[in-house]
């Protein structure tokens, strides 16, 4: 399958046709990793559906897509699961879930899972001023990052976003020497220092691999 960024930020992955027992509606920022986690373990139960990635940007969006899209979909599936965390949602997006009796992703964000949410919960006190990157927001920089803050315009707006920011660390879901060379470029153009941590899926296999 190929599979845009691009695409995947503005218009998420739209389900080509049934062939699995479950559907997974998730972010488009998380497609890729889906499809290789179910390509690596032979998930053909499986279904998966993606919303705009570029909902992180506007997250009042993501209740009512998730709603709209279980309600879409939830007569043609013996189970659905929300491959989202509560992505800014304010508790809206698990309480929408519950209603709906479908299961989420545990976490508060997809740096949460992706790190481990146990071990994010024990060190992201020590990391207020820490600034994130998934392999997807690596590649998406500008868009998700440099554009929406209006630093391409105003790139002395920098030190008044990032300046209580101390490190970038790039979390990879994948061992890519090019995108860990542009997730350094990333923490230069932001002023912070840089840490790579390989945490591969995480939680999201986890979660993926209970169903």
């Amino acid at each position: 399958m190929s599979l845009s960024d691009t695409q995947l930020a503005s218009e998420g992955l739209p389900l080509t046709s049934k062939q699995g027992k479950i559907l997974i509606i998730a972010c488009g920022a998380l497609a890729r990793e889906i499809i290789d986690l179910k390509q690596a373990n032979g998930w053909t139960h499986m279904d998966l559906t993606c919303l705009p990635a570029n909902y992180h940007l506007f997250p009042d969006k993501i209740t009512d897509a998730v709603r709209q899209s279980v309600a879409k979909h939830r007569h043609d599936y013996d189970d659905i699961f929300i491959a989202y965390a509560d992505c800014g949602t304010g508790g809206l997006l698990q309480a929408a879930c519950a209603e709906l009796g479908v299961q989420m992703i545990a976490g508060p964000h997809c740096y949460s899972f992706f790190e481990g949410n146990d071990r994010f919960a024990e060190t992201s006190a020590d990391e207020i001023t820490t600034f994130y990157l998934t392999d997807f927001l690596v590649r998406q920089f500008d868009a998700f990052v440099i554009k929406p803050m209006g630093l391409d315009r105003h790139p002395e707006l920098r030190d008044m976003y990032f300046g209580n920011y101390e490190k970038l660390v790039y979390q990879a879901q994948t061992d890519d020497p090019a995108l860990t060379q542009k997730a350094q470029t990333c923490a230069e153009r932001l002023g912070l220092a840089f840490e790579r941590r390989y945490t591969g899926y995480g939680d999201l296999k986890t979660a993926l691999k209970q169903l």
